[in-house]
């Protein structure tokens, strides 16, 4: 795995990754206590609600700024975000209020709308080679969970010495770091093919994506993913400080549970997609959560509570890990930006829904019904994901095309008039998905 790290482009962006999420990781612990600093018990009301204000950048930004991207250097573009997130991330120490909480979160969150699709949409045009990229898909998973679990652990050693506000600092030299890893290398920003309205940019990426089976099959997904990840994320200090009476130290550790199962599932997923399909193991990873989340509303105490967050990581990780190769399947590297943008946008309207259900339902009806009422989002996830994402998912399909003459040159290498196969995308081409005849 990482034998793709002596590619000295995508070492620089993937050590910049490491240093932004855990510098990300550590204001993760630092929002939630002051919550409940300011808050107390209804942290988890308020952490919910900051979360949702956060999917709502993402869902808006993502798209409008896929949209103006292929217009800027994508070097220029990450290195200018990241200058961005450092600058509120300085203005976090000093909230007082949690309206400010608010303000801040989504001015931060819309810097990392941009940010985040362009950059995962320039690894498959540094790394072409799909096993390569596959590898690569791993450990991006194991950066995230650098952020579930070495910064918990990080932010465990430092509250012994120094205030939780000052874990802010290291979101702003995490951001700074990585302005400069990007700066240090030369990023590839392809072209489309053909000029395009406003309009066409900003919705291409969410028509591919709603018009391509496997994808309509990974949005459901990830509604599985948010359902679980809000109950993890959201109501963990609840959990373990006002349920269970411990400290701040115990809701880190807690946090480092399931960052530890997810990043075993990492570790395992690039031997196991060899052998078993992507939709098989990211089913099995939803249907783990939804279990999961169904038990987390009978929880008798802390240690159990660690046991079922690390089983939770498992099934995180393997439920979402494999979705970079669906998308890359999916899309001509032109249209990649444009639908690592809808992705990002789609998946966090899913924890738009979950993070303030997570949060309010477990402030108003008691955190055993919450967990219940996520677990039944889950499970609906996962039938839904069954039902329209066909288990026979070919990547090369034979289709027709009545509509081009039977010498169009996209027609060249055709056995039967306006009959041939190749790997089939949505693009301007292909506007719907073939029927099974």
């Amino acid at each position: 795995m990482l034998a793709i790290l002596k590619n000295r482009t995508y070492r620089h962006l993937f050590l910049a990754q490491v240093v932004a999420l855990v510098g990300t990781g550590l204001a993760t612990v630092a929002l939630g206590l002051l919550a409940f600093e300011l808050a107390e018990a209804d942290a988890g009301a308020v952490l919910g609600t900051a979360l949702a204000i956060k999917m709502i950048a993402y869902v808006t930004v993502a798209p409008i700024a896929s949209a103006f991207a292929e217009r800027v250097p994508r070097r220029a573009m990450l290195v200018a975000l990241d200058l961005v997130r450092a600058a509120v991330a300085v203005l976090l120490p000093f909230v007082t209020e949690i309206w400010q909480v608010y303000v801040l979160i989504f001015v931060l969150q819309s810097a990392s709308a941009a940010f985040t699709p362009t950059f995962q949409a320039t690894i498959p045009d540094i790394l072409p080679d799909e096993q390569e990229y596959t590898r690569a898909l791993s450990l991006s998973r194991l950066a995230y969970d650098l952020e579930s679990v070495v910064s918990p652990m990080l932010a465990a050693a430092l509250l012994a010495f120094i205030s939780f506000h000052n874990l802010f600092a290291g979101t702003v030299i995490g951001f700074l770091i990585s302005a400069a890893l990007v700066v240090s290398v030369v990023l590839p920003s392809p072209k489309p093919s053909q000029p395009r309205g406003i309009y066409d940019r900003t919705t291409r990426g969410t028509r591919i994506y709603l018009a391509t089976p496997r994808l309509r099959g990974l949005l459901a997904i990830n509604l599985a993913v948010a359902s679980a990840g809000a109950l993890v994320i959201v109501n963990t200090v609840v959990y373990v400080q006002a349920a269970f009476g411990l400290d701040n130290r115990a809701t880190a550790l807690a946090l480092t549970a399931f960052g530890g199962g997810s990043m075993v599932a990492a570790l395992g997923l690039p031997k196991l997609l060899e052998v078993v399909p992507d939709r098989t193991a990211m089913l099995a990873g939803a249907s783990v959560l939804s279990v999961g989340t169904l038990a987390a509303g009978a929880l008798p105490d802390y240690g159990w509570l660690l046991l079922l967050w690390f089983v939770l990581g498992l099934g995180y990780s393997t439920a979402q890990t494999p979705s970079g190769r669906l998308l890359r399947r999916s899309a001509n590297p032109e249209d990649r930006p444009a639908l690592f943008a809808a992705q990002f946008a789609l998946s966090h309207a899913c924890w738009l829904i979950a993070y303030p259900l997570a949060g309010w339902a477990g402030a108003a009806l008691g955190l055993p019904l919450g967990a219940i009422i996520l677990a039944a989002l889950a499970g609906a996830a996962v039938g839904i994901s069954i039902a329209v994402w066909p288990a026979d998912d070919p990547e090369i399909v034979e289709h027709r095309h009545d509509e081009l003459p039977p010498d169009h040159p996209h027609l060249a290498r055709a056995g039967r008039p306006h009959h041939h196969a190749h790997a089939y995308v949505i693009d301007d081409m292909h506007l719907t998905w073939p029927r099974k005849r």
